[in-house]
This record gives C-alpha cells, sequence and structure tokens, in this order.
C-alpha cells in the first residue's frame, strides 16, 4: 500500500520515504539493543543477589552447628507452686 503510492508520486518522496523508513528501523534497532542489554543487565543482577543470599544462608546453617553448647550459669531451675512455695530442680545433681 505504501510501495504503491511511492511508486504513484516522485522520486523524490521516493527518497525521503526510504531515508525515514531506514531511519526509523535504525531506531527500532538501537532501541531493542538497549533493551536486551537493560535485560541482560537485570538477569545477572538478579544472579549475583541470589547466589550472595545462598552463601549468607550457608554460613548461617554452618555458624549454627558449629555453635558451641552454652556453659551453665550457676542458675538452677525453680518452680512457683502458689504464694510463696518454690520447688528447685537439679541442685543436688551439680558438683
Amino acid at each position: 500500500m505504501v510501495n504503491d503510492f511511492a511508486r504513484q508520486s516522485g522520486s523524490a518522496f521516493r527518497s525521503i520515504a526510504m531515508l525515514g523508513g531506514a531511519l526509523a528501523t535504525a531506531a527500532a534497532v538501537a532501541i531493542g539493543a538497549v533493551l536486551a542489554v537493560f535485560a541482560a543487565a537485570t538477569v545477572v543482577v538478579i544472579a549475583v543477589m541470589s547466589s550472595a543470599l545462598l552463601g549468607l544462608a550457608g554460613l548461617a546453617l554452618r555458624a549454627r552447628r558449629s555453635a558451641a553448647p552454652k556453659a551453665e550459669d550457676g542458675v538452677i531451675e525453680a518452680r512457683n507452686l502458689g504464694g510463696h512455695h518454690w520447688v528447685a530442680y537439679g541442685w543436688n545433681d551439680r558438683p
């Protein structure tokens, strides 16, 4: 349809139309390339952040497994039976 119109009109309009089409194509290719680079950079950032998250999770699990059990602090367990009555557990097992 556009080609028919360009064929019917003069050659000056045809060359201007071809130049405009070439410029539009070049602009579309450039915009597509920029968007492709942006999408690739986004994927790289997501990959880096997820690997950092997995690394930190691994370090947290390793620290949790290697943590030494808490040493006794010298406090015995006691329960309130009501009022001023208390019962202490474990006091006779201490060295």
